[in-house]
């Protein structure tokens, strides 16, 4: 066995979500769950099937993010892993709880915009993925300050309601 780090390639401001699925349908009940849960979103995913013609099925709504989609699947190249690209404007938290209640979906591995680097085991059978680096180290504890600028951003952008 080795291990691999897989770099995802992608723009800074793109958010994109990774995961495990384990059927051929997973494709399409992504694609349904997404234009259902934020109108006009714009994505592209990518599944990369384990077994049978074991190709990597793809749908979406925006050219650029579907090859987004199809480029990091097929770097990572492990069996059952997915990859949604969201669209500029588009962010995980619209969509991730309903991409976690597809039937499909085993696990999630993150979802972000940070520059992410995919751990792969890669054995004589396949790929896996172990895990994911999402972003950089910490580089200390909060402090007051922090937690003032976090709670004035949180509500400035909509998220929590004014105290």
């Amino acid at each position: 066995m080795k291990l691999i780090s897989v770099k995802i390639d992608k723009p800074d401001e793109i958010n994109f979500i990774a995961g495990q699925a384990h059927f051929i349908k997973t494709v399409e009940d992504l694609h349904e769950t997404l234009v259902g849960s934020v109108p006009g979103i714009r994505f592209g995913v990518a599944f990369c099937e384990a077994s049978g013609d074991r190709l990597i099925r793809w749908s979406g709504t925006d050219p650029a993010m579907i090859e987004l989609a199809q480029r990091n699947a097929q770097a990572v190249g492990a069996g059952h892993s997915f990859f949604v690209f969201l669209g500029p404007g588009f962010y995980p938290i619209n969509v991730l709880n309903s991409v976690k209640a597809v039937p499909e979906v085993c696990r999630i591995f993150c979802a972000t915009a940070n520059p992410t680097e995919v751990i792969v085991a890669e054995t004589d059978q396949g790929r896996a993925i172990l895990g994911v680096v999402d972003g950089a180290t910490p580089l200390g504890i909060e402090a007051e300050a922090g937690i003032a600028w976090r709670t004035r951003f949180l509500r400035q952008i909509g998220y929590k309601l004014p105290k």
